[in-house]
């Protein structure tokens, strides 16, 4: 097992280091120019789009799950493991300098995000709950390709329902073994089957019951894990300055503490970065595509608000919190030691049953935004209810066994296929690009005009096949204003 996981982990390395970052940078940045730092300058439609209403159909019913509720089942998927023990296995591997990069690629990450939901709205098609959509769908309709929306399909069933699932289960498992003090495997199995059980009871409730349960959910688990992440900066809030300090010198400096080169320090940074907040990852606009809006822009600013609250507010909480504890940052492992470590130096060992809790909420929630994702590409795949009833169970499967691995495998394997569904996702967007750029101008437009967006089909040129937006009274609902 070890030979396999230093396989992973090395061509992993490289496979990052010399492919995906360099696309991930200039496509990063290529999007910010473009939209004249979209990311940046729209925020504040981005705390409006939230509070829109959900367009109605004839029967006075909502036409599919809010833009807020788009926002949480996405946010389910970013605010997991990635914001606890991603932080601390990238400051185990490059030091407080990962941190930086971190927060660098979420701000040029946000207009990737951007342009990936916008896309992932304007070519949604509608199922039984609403509206389906996402990567797979703009690489069939937008680019006319259909075998590459099978690739990143079968890629995201691979990367999210089940190797970050997998990690989110052993994360778990890994925090009640600390808590508890017992290292049997009897544990790893317990807390893996009770997951299977309670994810089972979710997934077959389908997109309306996971929106329902994300929204109670993830307001709650964020406000618990940043109220126990603010006292203990408060209690330390003289050396709040120093942590900005090193975080700022070593992400341009070997650092040694780790022994981390540059090199290593950015890596771990763009790598924990994506992981946590999924910019461009191409997993955000399944759950973006879900939500019933008047403009494909909307959703686009929506997603991006998303990942400044992932990483921006989350994981600098976490650094933080790590950051003002006394702890050998080289001698740590990969997954939630520091944190773990950190949160019962901070506030005694009794923290460590809260951040249990928080930790089995948020990745919990975590696992039914990540099954969300793969439901809806394997109904792009192939529409079939036997073989969604066999996802479901292979879900649920994942869960169990993600609870007793090892979890440096568990890293390695998901950090390898998280890029390359990245790389795929990241080109496909490039190409459709122009299209986003339209659409903002189209919005930008009328809000300069004092009215609220709305988008028909017609409004701007568009590539491809797009099944939804046909006229007002269908993307506004019946007896709105024209």
């Amino acid at each position: 097992m070890d030979d396999v996981q230093t396989f992973i982990a090395d061509n992993g390395d490289l496979f990052w280091s010399w492919i995906v970052l360099p696309v991930v940078v200039v496509l990063g940045l290529y999007f910010t120019i473009r939209t004249s730092v979209v990311q940046v300058r729209l925020l504040p439609a981005m705390l409006r789009t939230l509070r829109d209403p959900t367009p109605r159909n004839a029967q006075g019913e909502a036409q599919s799950i809010s833009a807020f509720q788009a926002f949480t089942v996405s946010a389910a998927s970013r605010v997991g493991v990635g914001n606890i023990a991603g932080v601390g296995t990238a400051i185990t591997l490059g030091g407080p300098g990962a941190v930086f990069w971190m927060w660098l690629m979420a701000t040029i990450g946000g207009a990737s995000s951007f342009v990936e939901s916008t896309l992932g709205q304007l070519y949604k098609v509608r199922d039984k709950d609403g509206y389906r959509g996402g990567p797979a769908y703009y690489m069939q309709y937008g680019l006319g390709r259909r075998w590459v929306g099978i690739l990143f399909a079968i890629i995201l069933l691979i990367c999210f329902p089940l190797a970050f699932s997998s990690l989110q289960a052993n994360t778990i498992s890994g925090t009640l073994s600390s808590t508890s003090g017992y290292e049997g495997s009897g544990l790893g199995w317990g807390v893996g089957i009770a997951l299977a059980v309670l994810t089972g009871l979710v997934v077959f409730g389908g997109i309306r019951r996971i929106a329902h349960v994300t929204q109670a959910v993830v307001p709650v688990m964020a406000l618990l894990y940043l109220a126990v992440g603010l006292v203990i900066v408060i209690q330390n809030i003289g050396n709040v300055p120093q942590m900005i300090s090193d975080i700022v010198s070593d992400a341009f400096t070997a650092n040694s503490v780790t022994g981390a080169a540059v090199g290593t320090v950015i890596l771990a940074g763009v790598k924990r970065g994506m992981f946590s907040n999924e910019a461009g990852l191409g997993s955000a606009p399944n759950a973006g595509a879900s939500a019933a809006v008047t403009h494909p822009v909307k959703q686009g600013l929506v997603q991006t608000l998303g990942v400044y609250f992932d990483t921006l507010i989350v994981c600098s909480i976490t650094a933080f919190i790590i950051l003002s504890s006394e702890q050998d940052y080289g001698a740590a492992s990969a997954g939630i030691d520091l944190t773990y470590g950190a949160v019962t130096q901070g506030l005694g060992d009794w923290a460590g049953w809260l951040l249990a809790m928080i930790v089995f909420l948020l990745a919990f929630s975590s696992i039914i935004g990540n099954y969300y994702y793969g439901e809806s590409n394997l109904e792009f795949i192939k529409n079939d209810r036997t073989l969604l009833a066999a996802f479901r169970a292979v879900a649920c499967l994942a869960v169990l066994v993600g609870a007793v691995l090892s979890a440096d495998v568990v890293w390695a394997f998901a950090d390898a296929i998280m890029g390359a569904m990245a790389l795929v996702n990241l080109i496909s967007i490039a190409l459709l690009s122009a299209v986003a750029f339209r659409l903002l101008k189209h919005y930008q437009q009328q809000r300069s005009s004092g009215v609220d967006p709305v988008f028909v089909q017609g409004d701007v040129p568009v590539p491809g096949y797009v099944e939804t937006w046909r006229n007002r009274a269908e993307v506004v609902g019946p007896g709105e204003p024209e």
